[in-house]
């Protein structure tokens, strides 16, 4: 059997080939050992590079790795690249998101209860997005489609999984606030999701 040492360099290689958040099963697959084991060595690299504070580190999204840039590098990344203007994400998409990831699998027809208006271009722009997907069939009459957030939904927002999402114990009256509080729910909604820069070209 191979030396932690390595198989922690083969997973080095294999997040600089993959690119794509690299699932911890598929890994161990490959290094054919157990894919508790991959992943127990996948944190200890982790780690590793955090305690080295390299330039490149690894995020996890539901069990899967990824090299990231550190993020103190920010501003020297910005510099390098050329800049390309997003429009952030909408008040009406950030509202029919937090709906989804707090209620999820949830139908249209739920989210347009809870905020009292239509949402069809709204979850369109979300799929194209792709911060959304469909997640099956209601059994309700008609069996409407159920949708629910994805990984490049937890990758925009910096969450591992969505256990990391905050506690928000009435999500409806959250997103149904009256107009005296629309200021305060919006600046609640971006620290929720901690980052206003997803590009949005629809609604």
């Amino acid at each position: 059997m191979s030396s932690a040492r390595a198989i922690k360099s083969a997973f080095e290689s294999m997040l600089f080939t993959w690119g794509e958040p690299l699932d911890v099963k598929l890994a161990a697959e490959v290094m054919n050992i157990n894919w508790k084991e991959a992943y127990a060595y996948f944190k200890e690299l982790q780690e590793e590079y955090v305690q080295e504070n390299r330039g490149i580190q690894i995020r996890e999204i539901n069990k899967s790795f990824q090299f990231v840039t550190n993020a103190e590098n920010s501003d020297y990344i910005q510099r390098l690249c050329t800049p390309v203007k997003h429009k952030r994400l909408s008040q009406s998409a950030l509202e029919v998101l937090a709906i989804i990831a707090y209620k999820q699998p949830v139908t249209k027809g739920e989210i347009e209860s809870i905020r009292g208006i239509k949402c069809d271009r709204v979850i369109e722009g979300l799929e194209k997005k792709e911060l959304i997907k469909e997640a099956g069939r209601s059994n309700a009459i008609g069996r409407p489609i159920l949708y629910g957030t994805t990984d490049e939904f937890l990758k925009a927002f910096g969450f591992r999984t969505l256990k990391d999402l905050p506690e928000i114990d009435d999500i409806e009256n959250a997103i149904t606030a009256t107009e005296t509080e629309v200021d305060e729910v919006a600046a609640a909604q971006i620290s929720l999701f901690g980052n206003e820069n997803v590009p949005d070209n629809q609604g």
